[in-house]
């Protein structure tokens, strides 16, 4: 059914004299808080920082004092930003990395000491068979800058059953020992049970030393690892029960790890990540019941310290706390966002509980990493290729 638009509109009256003057009143502010970081608008803002890469999925930098900043392309190659462009190749594993989807190269970490000994950790799919996952250490020449190809040594491979909820992320923590995180195994809700299988790696938050070796492999088990000598539990797991830990990092004050859990079905998650505790999945996607969906045994797992549903966004994406001096409203909040809304959020935790969790923006950006420089500014990469600095509305 449809009406006569002149029958149902009121009739337009003339503006008097004396109500210009609220009019123009009434617009002018109307301008003045669509402005930038004025009241009502976002505070903060996303400043072009790179442009020209390939699918990036990680910023990160050496340690190493030298300044530079290297952004990860899924496709295999490692590259140093500088005035905002690919300056140089770091690494180029294109001929070994097989990409697309959720697999390729997913993270580059540098020895504590990789200004010494040159030594840093990379975590890739393997293009020569099936869908492992690999994670092998390359050295750059004495006096080099490149990272050589031909040093590479294999130090860990992980069979994985599907090509997705690879994880892919590792870090160094401030204890010197390599942190891993591997996702399920893929498909969907965990078919194999890998999450809460202590005698598998997927699913697991993985903690190992790389400058010893134990018998019968490349590096060595932490002695203090929560399950060395449980029988049937792999030494190498140090938190278990996660779906997809694509993106976690270590507040670089308190050591406090923090991960981003992709969630399934319903709910996206962030975990602080603890010695041997077991954050749920597959029994729980966030603090609800998976499987079954109502009555689960919660028994013995860890609740995620934040979740968010499918309104907010589809796929977390983790950050990190931030201890920059450019934002410094935001020192000590966890900075964190969602590759499918684009939204960015804080969170401050207090007693393990919600202090704080706002909205930073709505950048409607895919999220695929947050990084640092080493002066600890906070980037945000996305995946159509550019990198972009958090930082206060300009005025």
């Amino acid at each position: 059914m449809t009406t006569d638009e002149s029958e149902s509109r009121p009739p337009v009256r003339q503006p008097r004299p004396a109500a210009l003057g609220a009019w123009v009143a009434l617009l002018a502010a109307i301008a003045l808080l669509s402005r930038p970081g004025a009241l009502g608008a976002d505070p903060y803002e996303l400043v072009a920082a790179g442009d020209g890469f390939k699918h990036p999925v990680q910023l990160t930098h050496a340690g190493d004092g030298s300044g530079r900043t290297f952004v990860v392309e899924q496709e295999g190659r490692v590259l140093v930003m500088r005035d905002g462009r690919p300056a140089e190749t770091f690494l180029d594993l294109r001929s070994k990395v097989y990409h697309g989807g959720e697999c390729g190269l997913l993270s580059i970490a540098f020895h504590p000491k990789f200004r010494e000994n040159g030594r840093c950790f990379v975590n890739y799919t393997s293009a020569e068979r099936g869908l492992d996952s690999i994670v092998s250490e390359l050295t750059v020449p004495k006096g080099g800058q490149k990272a050589e190809p031909a040093s590479e040594r294999e130090i860990l491979r992980l069979a994985q059953p599907y090509p997705n909820h690879n994880g892919g992320m590792q870090l160094f923590g401030p204890d010197g020992f390599l942190y891993i995180g591997f996702g399920d195994g893929g498909a969907g809700g965990d078919p194999h049970g890998h999450g809460q299988n202590l005698g598998s790696l997927l699913g697991k938050m993985l903690r190992i030393d790389v400058d010893t070796r134990a018998p019968g492999l490349a590096y060595g088990i932490p002695a203090d690892n929560p399950f060395v000598g449980t029988p049937g539990a792999r030494p190498e797991i140090w938190a278990y029960g996660l779906r997809n830990p694509w993106r976690f990092s270590f507040d670089p004050a308190t050591g406090t790890l923090w991960c981003a859990d992709v969630g399934q079905n319903r709910f996206e998650e962030i975990d602080v990540i603890e010695r041997g505790k077991n954050y749920g999945w597959n029994v729980m996607e966030g603090a609800h019941c998976f499987k079954p969906e109502s009555g689960c045994n919660t028994q013995g797992l860890t609740l995620p310290a934040k979740e968010y549903g499918r309104k907010k966004g589809v796929c977390v994406t983790g950050g990190h706390v931030y201890r920059g001096k450019a934002v410094p409203d935001l020192a000590g909040a966890y900075i964190y966002g969602d590759f499918g809304s684009g939204r960015i959020w804080s969170l401050r935790l207090s007693g393990g509980w919600v202090k704080e969790d706002r909205e930073l923006m709505h950048s409607k950006k895919p999220i695929s990493s947050f990084g640092t420089d080493e002066a600890g500014e906070l980037y945000v990469v996305t995946y159509e290729g550019r990198v972009w600095q958090l930082k206060k509305s300009s005025e």
